[in-house]
């Protein structure tokens, strides 16, 4: 029982003492959270208005290029415009899942994006090798292979890939699905 007062005693003693040395190291914390949080805040804002993108950098531009004259303006207002084609709507005959289904169909609307206007100029005398690109591949899906997200992600990007051999050298940003109906 005479080890339990000691050991007490030597507890508060540690107290007493490691209250400044707990301050000092809370202290430390704090700052060192602090600089975080401000040079956290400082790159975000660096980030926001424009400077640290990359793009001066891989352009080949950057500070000491003259009075401005050369530079492009970077931001939404110099964006410009894309332009989207329509393609016809198309009604397919879908594979069969099995020999024994009945017959099913899809209807579908898709847009082109393309990114001027000089190439929708190149685009619209081509259309009908375009629909015959796409039909020629839909016409092989089941309907199982448009009937949820993936698939309809997958038949994207193959319609692209389809899209822009038939349009070569124009090229299409994107294809865009209007309606996928089916039935």
């Amino acid at each position: 029982m005479a080890k339990k007062p000691k050991k007490a005693s030597a507890e508060e003693g540690e107290a007493a003492d490691g209250t400044p040395k707990s301050k000092k190291k809370l202290m430390i914390m704090v700052a060192v959270a602090v600089l975080v949080l401000i040079g956290g805040g400082g790159a975000g804002a660096y980030m926001m208005m424009g400077h640290g993108d990359g793009k001066e950098a891989a352009q080949g531009g950057g500070h000491g290029g003259g009075h401005g004259g050369d530079s492009k303006a970077v931001g939404p207002d110099t964006k410009k415009p894309v332009v989207f084609v329509d393609v016809r709507e198309m009604l397919l005959n879908l594979s069969p899942e099995s020999p024994q289904d009945k017959a099913r169909f899809a209807k579908v609307r898709i847009a082109l994006e393309l990114k001027d206007a000089k190439v929708e100029e190149e685009v619209k005398p081509l259309m009908p090798r375009v629909e015959d690109a796409l039909q020629v591949y839909m016409r092989e899906l089941r309907a199982s292979d448009i009937t949820n997200s993936v698939g309809l992600f997958r038949l994207r990007e193959e319609l692209l890939r389809r899209v822009n051999i038939a349009l070569y050298p124009a090229k299409v940003d994107a294809v865009l699905f209007k309606d996928v109906i089916v039935q």
